[in-house]
């Protein structure tokens, strides 16, 4: 009997001997069903978890944890998915952080919208890769379609282009990546104008990033993985609402002029981790046109405006830059990750293209077939703009805007019950939902700027230790300060003045306890 004909009389294969359990969990049309029944259990079981979470945080510690999973034998697999879902529950879904709940205000973590669990529900069963047409056909599509949604909102014209990504780090690195890039070719085409030949590895020394001084992190990693260093990046003075001071950004771009060194990009923050604050893009602009400067736009945390009702005014003057980068997956309620860089003009994308035969060769390119991976520094890419796109088609983006808004508008009810607490001093009034304080004593009590520092570090631990509420902290001007980052629009004014009395008591506990040390003393001036 032929192959052909056997074939055509039996079409089940004959099972891989040893392999028959695991083709089983293989998700195909032949097991459809078990797809629909297993994530319908899982789903279950998740959604009651959080509907009888009462804390955002159990409390519970690494040394306490860790032995429950390292105890745990993967060489010996439970078979049953309802074993598994089960103790999964009792390593992971008992003691994580629900950033759904109102008392969790750390960090930059949103709860996330109900469409956007749809769009990862799909995307993960379907498991499209972003790389190539030929592995995505609409999910391209739809991605291009939402980068150039995003263009229009931030008005970057006409030539605008981008491509999703991890997340901020990554969105920041592309656009150091092209600024660098496009600095490294001005100077050489002015070399070659002057009959003169220069390496880029002589350029690469001279080349300087400047951005405020409480900008993220990820700019000087980015410098640093670009083979730039972390000392190529110079960091910018700010005024006492932590945006850049133009006036010093201006003479930082004459000083390196004059030193011959060379301002490859100018990077502003519309939301910065630790204050919300947003820089003064108008000005920081019309000074990058004059000097012909790179401005990148980090707006992964205040790119919620861009969909405000109300407030779209605050990022005036982004429309102006040359790349920008945008977290969906914090104010747009996405799950992680949802992020992109947009630049203005799509030419300078190609600073990350490579064509390899096998996946994306040139004649691809001359026969404008799109694939999204001449743009990116990723090759394979998960199909993240699908959350975005259902969000966007269920809920529409005024009501994405609308749920900033409300916590936009939380953390300025929060600044004034803080500005008026005299158990608490607050570093800046929010232009977005993040607040800085710090506990003070009471005007008789301990003064010691470091025994309140403990009492404050004390403060944020205990709270996490005992899972009522979780907050962040961090560092100003030297001192150990409390931080909430307020993303969530259930979160209430009572549910904030709570958590701050929680703090005051484990402050206060924590000075009682260490008082006697301190009075023997010397006496110090009131903490700021």
């Amino acid at each position: 009997m032929s192959f052909l004909a056997q074939t055509a009389e039996d079409p089940s294969p004959e099972p891989i001997p040893g392999a028959a359990d695991g083709r089983a969990h293989l998700f195909n049309g032949r097991t459809a069903e078990r797809y629909r029944r297993s994530v319908t259990d899982g789903v279950g079981l998740v959604a009651a978890t959080v509907a009888r979470a009462e804390r955002p945080f159990t409390g519970i510690t690494p040394a306490e944890l860790a032995p429950e999973i390292s105890g745990i034998d993967l060489e010996r697999p439970l078979g049953d998915p309802d074993a598994a879902l089960k103790e999964l529950e009792s390593v992971y879904l008992r003691d994580t952080v629900y950033f759904h709940h109102p008392r969790y205000l750390a960090h930059l973590n949103c709860p996330v919208v109900i469409p956007a669990l749809l769009g990862e529900a799909v995307l993960s069963a379907v498991n499209s890769s972003l790389d190539t047409w030929d592995q995505s056909a609409g999910g391209t599509l739809i991605e291009r379609r939402l980068i150039d949604w995003t263009a229009e909102r931030i008005g970057l014209g006409e030539a605008a282009d981008g491509i999703f990504t991890s997340g901020g780090t990554q969105s920041n690195l592309q656009a150091m990546l092209l600024a660098r890039d496009e600095a490294c070719t001005l100077v050489e085409k002015e070399a070659t104008a002057a009959g003169e030949t220069i390496a880029k590895s002589a350029i690469l020394p001279r080349l300087r990033i400047l951005t405020s001084q409480v900008s993220h992190f990820s700019i000087q990693k980015a410098a640093a993985i670009l083979g730039l260093g972390y000392e190529a990046v110079i960091p910018v003075p700010c005024d006492q609402d932590r945006r850049m001071r133009t006036v010093s950004l201006a003479h930082e771009l004459d000083r390196c002029r004059r030193e011959g060194l060379i301002v490859m990009a100018v990077v502003a923050t519309a939301g910065t981790t630790d204050f919300g604050s947003i820089d003064p893009l108008p000005e920081i602009a019309e000074l990058c046109a004059r000097h012909g400067t790179w401005l990148h736009v980090d707006a992964a945390y205040g790119c919620g405006l861009l969909v405000s009702p109300t407030r779209r005014h605050l990022l005036d003057g982004i429309e102006r830059a040359d790349s920008v980068t945008v977290d969906y997956h914090k104010s747009f309620f996405q799950p992680v990750s949802s992020s992109a860089v947009l630049v203005r003009d799509r030419a300078t994308l190609s600073h990350a293209t490579y064509h390899a035969d096998y996946l994306n060769p040139e004649h691809s390119a001359r026969n404008l077939i799109p694939n999204q991976v001449d743009k990116s520094i990723q090759t394979t890419r998960r199909f993240d703009a699908l959350k975005l796109w259902l969000t966007l088609r269920i809920m529409g983006a005024d009501a994405v805007g609308a749920l900033f808004d409300e916590v936009v508008e939380r953390a300025a009810e929060a600044w004034a019950l803080l500005d008026t607490d005299p158990r608490y001093e607050v570093v800046t009034e929010p232009q977005l939902s993040t607040l800085v304080f710090r506990y003070v004593p009471p005007s008789d009590g301990p003064c010691d700027p470091d025994l309140v520092d403990r009492a404050n570090l004390h403060a944020r631990d205990a709270l996490a230790a005992s899972g009522a509420a979780v907050v962040a902290g961090t560092v100003v001007d030297g001192r150990h300060h409390l931080k909430f980052t307020l993303l969530n629009p259930e979160t209430s004014l009572s549910d904030i003045a709570y958590v701050l009395d929680l703090l005051a008591e484990h402050a206060g506990q924590y000075l009682a306890l260490h008082i006697e040390p301190e009075l023997s003393g010397p006496r110090h001036s009131r903490a700021s």
